[in-house]
């Protein structure tokens, strides 16, 4: 699925995504209104399928991405985000040292890199968790780092 990124001077950027069955085109302003276009062939016109703002569209994405539901197994689950940058979800297993730690007293960044940016607890999601969340059995940590920090952190979460 190729993505051609081109730049729009005065109005933001523009990304045109080849589908099974036809192209999305997706302009990103500068003020960041998000539009979608759809075309079905390249030789057609666009027809624009709906337009949001910047929150709704961060909203939208972090669904999508996987924030709020986990359709696959966490451990399988892997995303790269622009230069290289993996967005991973992890589990906390039963036994973990992990659990009962604060991400304070885990010193996970200090100690591997990867940057906690979310806890999924149950049907609770707690953005950006302060130093003194405490870890539990069960809880889905997102975290964002290097494939290096990602394996550091592996190799401390069932230890």
């Amino acid at each position: 699925m190729p993505i051609k990124e081109s730049d729009l001077p005065g109005v933001g950027k523009k990304f045109e995504i080849e589908l099974d069955d036809g192209e999305m085109v997706v302009v990103i302003h500068n003020t960041g209104k998000r539009e979608v276009f759809r075309r079905p062939d390249p030789s057609a016109d666009s027809e624009k399928v709906f337009e949001f703002g910047d929150d709704l569209a961060r909203t939208i994405g972090s669904i999508v991405e996987g924030a709020y539901f986990q359709p696959v197994e966490p451990d399988t689950q892997e995303t790269t985000l622009p230069g290289g940058i993996l967005l991973e979800w992890y589990e906390l297993p039963p036994g973990s040292p992990l659990v009962g730690e604060t991400l304070e007293s885990a010193d996970i960044g200090n100690r591997t890199g990867l940057a906690v940016v979310a806890i999924q607890r149950d049907d609770e999601v707690i953005d950006s968790p302060g130093a003194e969340t405490t870890l539990r059995e069960g809880d889905t940590l997102i975290g964002v780092g290097t494939p290096e920090d990602c394996e550091a952190f592996e190799e401390i979460l069932t230890g």
